[in-house]
């Protein structure tokens, strides 16, 4: 029994060691975490730039085609505007 009771302080202060490390290691880190995280919110990846702009492409083609749809169908019913290209209806 006594040899436990002498053994026991010198197992567990490895752990306490162990833990008091751990601890001082990540109060230092803390503030390089949280400048990292500030810069990577406040920054643009080259891969969400990329997915930005084709997003931006495909909705101006989106709105592009809208309009040509909307011109066909003013152009069909004899009604263009000013601005419509209107191709003349060939006889068959």
């Amino acid at each position: 029994m006594k040899r436990v009771t002498i053994l026991l302080p010198l197992i567990l202060s490895g752990c306490v060691v162990g833990t008091v490390a751990k601890t001082a290691a990540d109060v230092a880190t803390l503030p390089v975490k949280a400048v990292s995280a500030g810069v990577d919110a406040a920054t643009t990846s080259q891969s969400e730039a990329d997915a930005n702009r084709g997003r931006e492409l495909r909705r101006a083609d989106e709105e592009r085609g809208r309009l040509a749809r909307e011109m066909q169908q003013r152009c069909a019913k004899g009604r263009p505007l000013p601005t419509d290209v209107c191709q003349p209806v060939q006889p068959r």
